[in-house]
This record gives structure tokens, C-alpha cells and sequence, in this order.
């Protein structure tokens, strides 16, 4: 999406077609990519960046920088987390207060007479040189701010910084109002499932949102870069990471339905009671029976498949399509790749997750003899070709597991 020598329909035109795939979206992480993707390439610029407001602050989200963020462990970079508060002090605050665009031709000749102040610090620690910047306050129809998005360093045809146009400072903040809705409809739909998961940790302590965000998070990393080795397409990886992290956040709901008894208990589990625990796998299924989108399959497919093993001696084995009509688990193995791939990457993160975290009835594995395990594992427990996958982005799950903390 583009603007140079472009009639304004045509323009208009472009960003309500993108406002329509955005629609499509469910994950805020992969609406904002999309929405800082198009932005950047509607004002041909090099890099930027979207911070979403939590209470008084702006806190950052998402990145994009193409000189800096490059190769396998690019992500790791989504996965930093800091807030800035919502004031005059720096530029995205100032235009969050204020409610308004502000366009710097170049960030190091600043007059020093303006209200905010530009950071030098990324600069200097990176050896980055930042220069035009145009921020924009996300604001939704009915004038709500939900966030700011700044975009950095626009480029002419020859790659050569310089400031954003006119027609950027104009179509720029338009296509970013627009797009402000479909970001709020994600920030809901996250703390709709955080929600459901805050169910399962009244009743089970180990249940916590971090838990979730974590496993979702892990399994959505390590299904890009799985994807990324198989030569997927782009397009595709992106379509199933989005609602991969939001299925893989779900994969113990079913937890809800086992007794309080078995749940809260502080240690480990008699055989009995471990038997009992393995049908939450099957109550997690059953919630997502009647399966009307691809969501809703995933859900059932990890609530189901978290618990099985690569060598077929996992649980709750292959059960029949009803789940009410479910009276004993392991009847029949399941196996290999007849897994669901969703399942077996899910399966993965979570083990990974235990394992690094410390429970009720045990202390936290330091990360050497949590990865020395997993290695052991490969073939045997988890997928080959997950765990290898799984190992190329360490940066990124340690940066994961740093946001996430708790």
C-alpha cells in the first residue's frame, strides 16, 4: 500500500481493502504487525514501532526494523518489554496526552523549544541513527487512544533517509485511525481468553496468566521458525501463528472440570489421582465439540493432543469423534505425525515451560538441564523436527520467558 503518485480514491480505496483482511485477524500480536507492515509501506520507511496503552503508561508491543532485525532470532526483539508513561516528557507520550501527530523531519535537529525530547539511548546502544519520525496517536472512532505507533527513518527510491511527505503526514494517521478499532478488538479478544484462564487458576495455583502467555507465545514462535525450515509461505505462517498463540493459551481449560481435591493438592499425584487428571484433555475437547472456525478446531486439537507423545505413549490416545461418549482413555495409541502438528508443538512449550518454572512440588531446572532434557527427549517424546526448531530460537524463548515473568 503505497502513496506515492497515487489519486486519493485510489488511496482511500487501498486502505479500507486492508482495514477488510485486518478484519480477518484475531491475535493482537498479528494485527499490529499487519498494521505496521502496511504503514511502513505506505510511507516507504525503515522502521517503527506500536506501543498500547495500559492504564497511565504506553507500553511497547511491537517492532519492525529492517536494518537491525534480521535472521532467525528477529523476533526476540517483539518480546522486549518496557512502559513509558503517558506525558510530555517523550514523543510518543506527548502525542498520547495530546492526542495529536507529530512529524520530525529529523530527530537530532530538534529545536529544543519543543514540550518532549528524543532518546538517544536505542541510538547509542545499537548504532542506529534515527532521523525522520512521524508519530501517531491510535485513536478509535468514538476518540478513544488505544496506543501510539511511530514510524522511523522514510526513504526515497535510492534508500536515502529523508522526511515523510505531505501526502505520508496525511494518509499515514487516517489509515492508522481506521485500523485502531481492529487493534482494540484484539486487546479484547487476548483478555477474553486471559479471562478464561484466570477460571482455571482460582481452581489450579500453577494455572497462572504468565503460564499461558508463555506456552502461547512459545508455541507460536516455534511453529514459525518449523514453518521457516519447511520453505512455508509467508502468507500461511503468519494466518496459522495468529491463532496458534491464542489456541495454545487455552490447551488446559479443560481443567475446570476436574475436583478441587485433585487440583489444589500440594505435591505430587497418587497413580489414582493421575488418572483422574487425564481427562482434562478430553473436558478441554469437548468444550471446542462443535468446532465452527479454525480457532475452535486448534483449541480442540491442543486441548486433546498436548499430553501425547511422539512414540505413541502419551495421552488420552485416539478417541472417538463424540467425546461424550468417552469411557476410557489410552484404548488405542496415537503416534508420530498423526499428532496434530498444533498438538505436538503445544506439547513442547508446555513441558518446556514446567520444566524452567518452579511448581508446589518443585524448584525450577536451571535452563542447561531443561534444554540437555529436551535434546534427550527428541524422537522419543516430542517431534524431531520441533525440537530442532525449538533449539534455533533460544534468544527468542529467553526473551519470552523474561516478559512473561510470574
Amino acid at each position: 500500500m503505497e502513496c506515492t503518485d497515487r489519486q486519493p480514491f485510489d488511496i482511500v480505496r487501498d486502505i479500507l481493502k486492508v482495514i477488510e483482511e485486518l478484519n480477518t485477524l484475531k491475535d493482537v500480536d498479528s494485527i499490529l504487525d499487519k498494521v505496521l507492515g502496511e504503514a511502513r509501506a505506505m510511507t516507504h520507511c525503515d522502521a517503527g514501532s506500536i506501543f498500547l496503552v495500559e492504564g497511565e503508561n504506553l507500553r511497547f508491543w511491537y517492532v519492525h526494523n529492517d536494518t537491525l532485525f534480521t535472521g532467525t532470532n528477529a523476533s526476540k526483539h517483539l518480546y522486549t518489554d518496557f512502559t513509558v508513561p503517558i506525558n510530555e516528557q517523550s514523543i510518543v507520550g506527548y502525542a498520547a496526552m495530546a492526542g495529536t501527530t507529530i512529524d520530525i523531519p529529523d530527530a537530532y535537529k530538534l529545536s529544543g523549544n519543543e514540550p518532549y525530547s528524543f532518546n538517544k539511548s536505542f541510538d547509542e546502544e545499537t548504532g542506529y541513527r534515527t532521523g525522520s519520525m512521524l508519530t501517531i496517536p491510535l485513536r478509535t472512532f468514538s476518540g478513544k487512544i488505544v496506543g501510539v505507533m511511530q514510524l522511523i527513518n522514510a526513504h526515497d527510491t535510492c534508500g536515502r533517509v529523508h522526511p515523510f511527505t505531505a501526502d505520508d503526514i496525511q494518509y499515514a494517521p487516517l489509515f492508522a485511525n481506521s485500523a485502531s478499532v481492529t487493534i482494540e478488538r484484539g486487546m479484547m479478544t487476548r483478555e477474553i481468553m486471559l479471562r478464561m484462564m484466570k477460571m482455571a487458576e482460582m481452581r489450579d495455583p500453577n494455572e497462572t496468566g504468565a503460564h499461558v502467555q508463555r506456552v502461547g507465545a512459545y508455541t507460536a514462535e516455534i511453529y514459525q521458525q518449523w514453518a521457516h525450515r519447511r520453505g512455508l509461505d509467508e502468507f500461511v505462517i503468519k494466518r496459522k501463528k495468529d491463532t496458534l498463540r491464542l489456541a495454545a493459551m487455552l490447551h488446559d481449560v479443560g481443567k475446570v472440570g476436574i475436583s478441587d481435591v485433585i487440583l489444589k493438592k500440594p505435591g505430587r499425584f497418587e497413580p489414582h489421582e493421575a488418572a483422574i487428571m487425564k481427562w482434562h484433555s478430553v473436558y478441554g475437547a469437548a468444550l471446542f465439540a462443535n468446532t465452527t472456525s479454525e480457532l475452535d478446531q486448534l483449541c480442540k486439537e491442543i486441548a486433546l493432543g498436548h499430553h501425547e507423545r511422539w512414540d505413541g505413549k502419551g495421552y488420552p490416545g485416539r478417541l472417538p469423534e463424540d467425546l461424550g461418549q468417552v469411557r476410557e482413555l489410552c484404548v488405542e495409541e496415537i503416534a508420530g505425525e498423526d499428532i496434530p502438528l498444533a498438538a505436538r508443538i503445544t506439547a513442547l512449550a508446555d513441558v518446556y515451560d514446567a520444566l524452567i518454572s518452579s511448581r508446589v512440588y518443585k524448584a525450577a531446572w536451571p535452563e542447561d538441564k531443561v534444554l540437555e532434557e529436551i535434546l534427550r527427549c527428541r524422537g522419543t517424546q516430542f517431534d524431531p523436527e520441533v525440537v530442532d526448531a525449538f533449539m534455533d530460537i533460544q534468544d527468542v524463548i529467553r526473551a519470552i520467558r523474561h516478559k512473561y515473568q510470574g
